[in-house]
């Protein structure tokens, strides 16, 4: 056989050409791509049954572990700041007592209001854990394989059922009504043509867990010894006591082992047989389970664990979704969206760049640079990914939207640890937690439009889109304003001295901006699917405009950040194929508003 030689440099430019082209391969599902987001905290959406409110013994185990001081669900339609007169009895200040509130959302709240979700134009849910645990944000689980007992209608008689099985014997777990009423929230969910994710907490659980509660009893002796990170063993003779690791030191979280190959055999076990138990519950096929899941802390937890528990997933659902909670540069994500781990992320590095530009006005970033920043991430990961990172602004874990614009030029949000503290108003009494102007919330209407029209999919936190405020956690996770509530004024302050009341209403003018921008997605597939080019970089005027087309399909977007108003002319306009998509007028010279945005198309 005659031998083919190869130049040394043009076999390298093959292996890097076939790498790029491994690497830019599509391993993300179909179903997710372009879809709008909308994430649930469900301790604080609706109370859909009174009767399964938690008690006081409930929040055993969470901070600030203090279940004997007087105790009821918390008045829904309360200000927020206001120390009831339950809380004020034991005398301790308003950010103890918002740890100890709750407020009675359910899982039947989520069912009752799905209409309302869908009415939105919003495509998937996202609830943060709704898995058994004290807390209210239950991020410190018992277990993964049961849904916390006061999300469902018979809290006592679950725990009754519970207490009977054996943790590691999968054929002695049980549905709760909990459990079987989250059944419940998947079908009427996907009777919609929606979808939804859950949360999954693999790098810790809970202090009351059913594993280290028994490994506290019974130590080296106990089934689930191998399952936490120990340092010591007690042993009176030796003179050690029990020592064990937490999540960033935190001993109410024991973190699960890890070696060389990821979480070990134990957890890891439990953790693939309840990531089936909701993907494909009681075997009825992944029509019936959830439809993908969140991953929390994702950069807490090793590469081949990721990769191991994908094959997993994917084995039960060829079409499930993964996304990550990664708040890292693009050089240090890319191993987690390579294909083998995670089809995207929650996008902060998406919101840094929004902010960056849009919230910030003395600091504010220049159009060239806003551009630039985004199409590095926009092409980091290759297309695939890009159509399914869910594009967010702000989250459980960050300061609400319309706090965000209210607080310009302080802490970038890209200094995310920094940022994360100062923009909590338990750390920054100088934080603005009021509710915000009419021109900031004209600046969050902006940043929003641009939020559903660019690349990728949008992901919005319950309320925002009827104008919640709220300062970095906890203040972000206020009780959803619902229509026909009526709410007392907000007029507190932390330290119960008083500002002038901020009427606490849904905003129906901003509600229904929400409802405008998404509904494009509806109808251009352009906008859900398109490409994206860059039309205009003006850093002097602060206009920007930008492409996005699908086939023959063409949607133009048009800026302006700044506070005058513009006039935009373009070769673009001069076929005169491009009309405004609200008002059908012929676009052959545009008048932008002061920070507005306008949407052309040549459909």
């Amino acid at each position: 056989m005659k031998k083919i030689l190869i130049a040394p440099l043009v076999l390298a430019t093959l292996l890097f050409s076939s790498m790029l082209t491994l690497a830019q391969t599509d391993f993300t599902p179909r179903w997710s791509k372009g879809v709008v987001w909308y994430q649930i905290f469900p301790e604080r959406f609706s109370n859909g049954d009174p009767t399964n409110d938690p008690k006081v013994t409930d929040q055993n185990g969470a901070y600030p572990f203090d279940d004997t001081s007087p105790f009821q669900v918390h008045p829904w339609t309360s200000d927020w700041y206001q120390l009831q007169p339950y809380e004020q009895k034991n005398g301790k200040d308003i950010y103890y007592n918002i740890q100890r509130r709750r407020y009675g959302g359910d899982l039947q709240g989520v069912i009752n209001k799905l209409d309302y979700i869908k009415s939105i134009g919003v495509n998937a849910i996202y609830m943060t854990p709704v898995f058994w645990s004290p807390s209210s944000h239950k991020y410190d689980a018992l277990t993964y394989h049961h849904v916390d007992p006061t999300f469902g209608p018979d809290p006592e008689g679950d725990k009754k059922l519970i207490a009977k099985e054996n943790p590691l014997n999968t054929a002695s777990w049980v549905w709760t009504k909990a459990d079987l009423l989250a059944l419940k929230l998947i079908e009427e969910v996907h009777k919609r043509k929606m979808y939804i994710i859950f949360d999954g907490v693999f790098n810790h659980l809970g202090i009351k867990n059913f594993a280290f509660q028994d490994v506290e009893k019974n130590q080296q002796a106990s089934p689930y010894k191998d399952w936490f990170m120990v340092d010591s063993w007690r042993d009176t003779a030796k003179g050690t006591t029990f020592q064990y690791k937490g999540w960033f030191g935190v001993k109410t979280l024991p973190e699960l082992k890890e070696d060389s190959t990821g979480i070990v055999a134990g957890p890891k076990e439990y953790i693939f047989n309840a990531t089936k138990r909701w993907m494909n519950p009681m075997n009825r096929g992944a029509a019936a389970g959830i439809d993908g899941w969140r991953l929390d802390v994702a950069y807490n937890v090793g590469h081949p664990f990721w990769k191991d528990w994908r094959r997993w997933v994917r084995s039960i659902n060829s079409q499930a979704y993964m996304t990550a909670e990664l708040v890292d540069p693009v050089e240090k994500t890319r191993p987690y969206l390579s294909g083998d781990e995670f089809d995207a992320t929650m996008n902060y590095n998406f919101a840094f760049i929004m902010h960056d530009f849009f919230v910030q006005d003395t600091s504010a970033i220049t159009v060239t640079q806003f551009d630039t920043r985004l199409k590095e991430l926009r092409e980091a990961f290759g297309e695939g990914v890009a159509l399914n990172m869910q594009n967010l602004m702000n989250s459980h874990d960050a300061t609400r939207l319309a706090s965000a614009v209210a607080n310009p030029d302080g802490e970038k949000m890209g200094n995310w640890g920094k940022y994360f503290n100062w923009s909590q108003k338990s750390n920054n009494r100088n934080y603005n937690a009021r509710k915000p102007t009419t021109a900031q919330v004209q600046k969050q209407k902006l940043i929003v439009a641009f939020q559903m029209l660019y690349l990728g999919s949008p992901m919005f936190f319950y309320g925002d889109e009827m104008g919640m405020w709220g300062a970095n956690d906890p203040d972000c996770r206020k009780p959803m304003v619902w229509p026909e509530m009526k709410y007392d004024a907000e007029m507190y302050n932390p330290n119960q001295s008083k500002h002038e009341p901020d009427e606490v209403v849904f905003n129906k003018d901003l509600f229904e901006w929400y409802k405008k921008f998404i509904r494009l997605r509806q109808e251009f597939k352009s906008i859900k699917l398109g490409n994206y080019t860059t039309v205009v970089k003006d850093d002097a005027r602060q206009l920007y405009a930008f492409s996005r087309k699908y086939n023959n399909e063409e949607v133009i977007v048009l800026v302006n950040r700044s506070d005058e108003a513009i006039p935009f002319t373009h070769a673009v306009l001069n076929k005169g194929a491009f009309k405004n998509v609200f008002t059908q007028a012929i676009a052959k010279q545009v008048i932008l508003k002061p920070m507005d945005i306008v949407v052309l198309s040549n459909k």
